[in-house]
């Protein structure tokens, strides 16, 4: 069978449950999905020449990594020519590019910092979604921030804070396109704390000293996500889930963002996200792979990852949830690992939107559960690589694994060389 009619053979298996892929597909195209630079270069940045320090750490040593601004941008671009679908930039404020010597520290930072970006982003129709940098500096003081009880460093951050606020618009006046902007610190304490209110209290202070800087609620969206432990910070971290939550919750215009990676072993995002839609007009999701905690491995078609894509599709939230990657794998190509991320979710949502949710819901709402079951198990083996394959088509983009010659290639004539 040719392609052709082999998407046609997936249509009618599909019709007959009651999913129209045609319109699967199209739905897809239109869903922005944000695309992490930190990947390209184990989320070293451009401001500073130490290690990664403030609960961030990258393993590996893989050959090729971006050491400029321009290999970066080189990079990504192979990258985004393998991906079917909409995408947007996701950057971190470490990521600024300075030019003819100039440099300002983190507080000082302006949209100007930011120019090639934009002019990046915008030659191919994309958005950018933006991130404050708390870590990886000599001013994150005994591994504190925003929480921290010298006044003079919290203000050094708060202020960082505030010029990502004004570079967040900027972003998206000159797209065209809401900026997603998120606030995530580090801070925490190794052992067990003597206060675990206090430094909640300045953080909250922080935060809120942040958002007093003047933005447009419709350009800028600020969120706040948590954290259950990280490297060096195992005992306490101030941006627990419990006050991020609440904060988001009391202070309008900010959202919770969820990181899949942030939570218990035993924790599922997939779950919390229905939960938070009761409540929250939008969400906002960092999207990983755990491994037994927190370790940002490459996002695989795996079963949480579907299920997190579902929930989204099924609640009819995908005008409320923004999407992006965030993962780091130094240990193998880092170009193939933003491919193989970003196509898996992809995967994902079409398999979400390829699913008769409808009717499983009636189902369940019938108490028609062993009908249920036997039709979710049932769906499983529908034929939606055949689907996929047509999406790629359309998208123009390689629907099997041979976009990763291109990578090969690459790697050989350029990364090799680096």
């Amino acid at each position: 069978m040719t392609q052709k009619e082999r998407y046609e053979a997936a249509k009618e298996v599909y019709a007959a449950a009651g999913v129209d892929v045609d319109a699967a597909i199209a739905a897809l195209k239109e869903i922005p999905v944000s695309l992490h630079c930190w990947q390209g270069d184990d989320v070293t940045g451009f401001d500073h020449d130490g290690p990664l320090t403030g609960g961030i750490q990258t393993t590996g040593d893989y050959p090729g990594k971006a050491k400029t601004p321009e290999q970066l941008m080189q990079d990504m671009d192979v990258a985004l020519k393998l991906m079917p679908g909409k995408k947007k930039l996701n950057l971190h404020a470490s990521y600024a590019i300075f030019e003819d010597g100039e440099y300002v520290d983190r507080d000082q930072i302006e949209p100007k910092h930011f120019a090639k970006w934009v002019a990046f982003a915008k030659e191919r129709n994309m958005g950018i979604d933006f991130n404050p940098t708390f870590f990886s500096h000599d001013k994150v003081k005994d591994g504190l921030t925003l929480s921290s009880p010298d006044e003079e460093t919290r203000k050094f951050w708060i202020e960082h804070g505030k010029a990502c606020v004004r570079i967040s618009e900027y972003f998206a006046r000159e797209t065209g396109v809401t900026c997603v902007m998120n606030i995530w610190t580090g801070d925490g304490y190794k052992d067990i704390p003597a206060d675990r209110m206090g430094p909640r209290m300045r953080y909250k202070d922080s935060i809120e000293q942040i958002l007093s800087e003047p933005f447009d609620k419709n350009l800028v969206k600020p969120c706040v996500e948590s954290k259950v432990f990280g490297i060096g910070v195992e005992s306490y971290t101030a941006g627990s889930a419990e006050f991020t939550l609440t904060f988001a919750a009391t202070h309008e215009g900010c959202l919770p963002l969820m990181d899949n990676g942030h939570y218990h072993p035993t924790e599922v995002v997939s779950d919390k996200i229905p939960a938070l839609l009761c409540f929250f007009p939008e969400i906002a999701l960092h999207i990983t792979r755990p491994v037994r905690w927190d370790s940002d491995h490459v996002v695989l078609y795996d079963d949480e990852t579907r299920e997190i894509a579902k929930e989204i599709v099924r609640n009819n939230a995908l005008g409320r949830v923004y999407m992006a990657l965030d993962y780091f794998d130094a240990s193998i190509n880092r170009i193939s690992a933003w491919t193989v991320g970003f196509r898996s979710w992809q995967k994902a949502l079409l398999n979400a939107l390829c699913t008769p949710n409808g009717q499983f819901k009636k189902l369940q709402e019938e108490n028609r559960m062993t009908e249920l079951m036997v039709l979710q198990e049932d769906i499983k083996t529908f034929p939606l690589g055949d689907v996929w394959e047509e999406y790629c088509r359309q998208c123009g983009v390689a629907a099997d694994r041979s976009w990763f010659e291109t990578v090969r290639k690459y790697e050989e004539e350029v990364l090799l060389k680096r």
